[in-house]
Parts: structure tokens; C-alpha cells; sequence
């Protein structure tokens, strides 16, 4: 028995037969159907597919804060204070300037 043969000896189908060929409208259906899925799945995707903001950048941002406070954002940042800013930090050297922070930071970075 031949697949058109098997097809052929299947009870009619009880649907109407507008309903058994997809017309413009059930194809206008799932193509919203698949861009909203599309949409749904960007949504949920993009925080994984963000960029991060470099430690190099938020260490730049902490300009213009109080010494005291870029210290302290600094630690939050870098998950330690460098060695050559805690005399700063605890009130026993003054603290260097903004440039000078910010070198030492981010040579700390890379040196962990």
C-alpha cells in the first residue's frame, strides 16, 4: 500500500475545508505569533547579552567624590583598597590626586 493509497482510505476529515488549508490570515497568525515569541525571547535574553562597564570605567566614574568617598567607592569596586591607598584612606597620608588614584587602581587590577 502506497502512502496516496493509506491517505486515500482515511475517514473524510469532519473540519470544514476552509479550515484544512492555511490562508492568508493563519499565516499573518503565526508569523505574529513567532515575533512575538522573538520578542519574548530578546527580552528574557538581554540582560545576559549586555556589555559590561570595565572596572577601568568605574574607577573613572569616582570623580569629583570626596577623597574619602572614591576610597571607599574604589575598595567596593576593586574588592580591596591597593596597599599604596590605604595610608590615604585612614587619614595617615593625604590623599593623592585623582589621576594618581586612578593609576594606582588600576594597576592593582591587573596585578591580581
Amino acid at each position: 500500500m502506497t502512502p496516496d493509497e493509506l491517505i486515500a482510505a482515511l475517514a473524510p476529515s469532519r473540519l470544514p475545508a476552509s479550515v484544512l488549508t492555511a490562508g492568508w490570515r493563519e499565516l499573518l497568525a503565526v508569523f505574529g505569533l513567532g515575533l512575538l515569541l522573538g520578542l519574548l525571547l530578546a527580552m528574557v535574553l538581554s540582560p545576559l547579552l549586555t556589555r559590561r562597564v570595565s572596572r577601568r570605567a568605574q574607577v573613572r566614574a569616582t570623580r569629583g567624590l570626596a577623597p574619602q568617598q572614591r576610597l571607599l567607592a574604589i575598595a567596593r569596586i576593586l574588592g580591596h583598597l591597593p596597599e599604596a591607598l590605604r595610608p590615604a584612606a585612614y587619614g595617615a597620608a593625604p590623599s593623592p590626586d585623582e589621576v594618581t588614584v586612578e593609576r594606582i587602581a588600576n594597576r592593582q587590577r591587573r596585578a591580581r
